[in-house]
């Protein structure tokens, strides 16, 4: 007798890289329950939207989503297949059973901390033939739940990956909803860490970037119980044969803490590249949005690591338009921006989030005025990406090779600076670290020139 059709499932993932790394162990849970992974949702008896609560206008993108899902459910009823639609993530853990009311056709919701039990709201779902929604923060553990380290064989790993180590946020800053949607920080055990780094380097990745909403806050225990920093748990990771690069985003300048710097310069496979926020540049208005710190202090730390390490990249976040932002202010991030000179920004407008200290402010700044002061960050932080890049022309670089290119005989790799970089080299040598020389850029990329493998 021949096996039934395993089933298929679609996971797409919004926003952050936790999202993308949350998908990923979802799909190992479901190719785990007998579920073949498709590329497109039409084909799929499971449909997981990952949503994320970060940009603008974040539940009308998921329901005009939802909208297109539901007409290809509809479709396959009327071919006689079943398509279960599920809603995952941020978005979820804020609207919870809203989201079934307003969208008849959703099958599951469940957020960001309960989608370890996505086997059993599959199997009630199923039982019960009704919508099932679980957005409670449970008691155990969502890591152990997961099914262990062993479980990300599921899936075929690339030569880089996400591995997070921290969750949730304590900070609350005036315009965030993580603290209502991820929870409190958390940090995972030492062993849990390192025993998925080790999986990982066993199916062959070479890079791994340690995830947090602020991963700088880690906090784990070790197997003796002692309160592991990250800096050393990178000293930790750094000691797995095959990890030969090691990355941590996001961070908070709160938790910038001494260690964490020395690491740069004390261990090699650690990347000079640092993604460290500071949303504005004004102190009255990092205030106003809770952060924590100055500016003065978020550029001493910037200070500190390129002393600690002079190769280091820094990446950041920029909101601009913030309640009561003013044109003095925003002159102030610019001034920020030219003392730092990023080698990548990620930069917003503000827009209310629904529950947050901050969306009930009444000196909203007008959209036109949020959309040029925008205009003109960018074009500064553009420049100031053109000119990192180009000062990359000339240097040898080592360059994780990570897939083919384009063109016959090309690869394209990853710099110690997160560039793509393109150049020729012989197919099939995923994984290996190559000495590139670097002889031009492009908009988002470099070109280089393989010299050697590089140790």
């Amino acid at each position: 007798m021949s096996e039934p059709p395993r089933k298929t499932a679609f996971v797409k993932s919004y926003g952050c890289q936790m999202n993308v790394y949350d998908s990923t162990r979802m799909q190992e849970l479901l190719t785990a329950q007998g579920y073949d992974q498709v590329d497109a949702p039409e084909q799929a008896d499971l449909v997981v939207l990952n949503t994320c609560h970060i940009r603008e206008k974040a539940s009308d993108k998921v329901y005009s989503e939802l909208g297109k899902v539901r007409v290809m459910k509809e479709e396959r009823a009327a071919q006689g297949k079943d398509m279960l639609i599920a809603v995952a993530g941020c978005v979820a853990q804020a609207e919870g059973a809203e989201i079934t009311r307003r969208q008849k056709a959703v099958d599951l919701v469940f957020g960001p901390q309960t989608y370890h039990r996505l086997p059993a709201l599959l199997k009630a779902r199923a039982e019960t033939g009704r919508a099932v929604v679980e957005t409670e923060f449970p008691a155990e553990d969502k890591f152990d739940g997961l099914g262990g380290a062993q479980s990300r064989k599921a899936l075929k790993q690339g030569v880089a990956a996400f591995l997070t180590v921290q969750e949730g946020c304590d900070k609350f800053c005036s315009f965030c909803v993580v603290p209502y949607t991820r929870g409190a920080e958390f940090s995972r055990p030492v062993h849990q860490v390192l025993d998925e780094a080790r999986v990982l380097a066993e199916a062959g990745v070479k890079e791994v970037t340690l995830l947090g909403q602020n991963v700088n806050a880690y906090r784990g225990k070790s197997a003796a119980g002692e309160i592991t920093s990250l800096a050393a748990l990178v000293a930790e990771l750094s000691r797995i044969d095959g990890i030969e690069r090691i990355r941590y985003t996001t961070s908070h300048p709160k938790d910038m803490t001494d260690d964490l710097i020395a690491a740069h310069a004390e261990y090699h496979k650690l990347m000079p590249y640092l993604h460290l926020p500071v949303q504005a540049g004004s102190d009255r208005i990092l205030k106003a949005m809770n952060r924590g710190h100055t500016a003065e202090h978020y550029v001493r730390l910037i200070e500190r690591m390129r002393a600690t390490r002079p190769d280091m990249a820094i990446s950041g976040d920029f909101i601009v338009g913030f309640p009561g932002e003013t044109e003095a202010d925003f002159e102030e991030t610019l001034a920020v921006v030219r003392a730092v000179k990023y080698a990548s920004a990620y930069s917003f407008k503000y827009s209310e989030r629904p529950g947050t200290p901050a969306a009930d402010r009444k000196a909203q700044v007008p959209e036109d005025e949020k959309a040029n002061r925008l205009s003109r960050l960018q074009a500064l932080l553009t420049q100031q990406l053109t000119d990192f890049n180009r000062g990359c022309v000339g240097l040898t670089l080592p360059v994780l090779v990570e897939k083919a290119g384009r063109n016959p005989g090309q690869v394209i790799g990853r710099s110690p600076y997160l560039q793509s970089v393109h150049f020729d080299y012989p197919a099939g040598r995923e994984g290996e670290i190559v000495a590139c020389r670097i002889d031009g850029t492009k908009t988002n990329s470099l070109s280089g020139i393989a010299i050697e493998v590089a140790a």
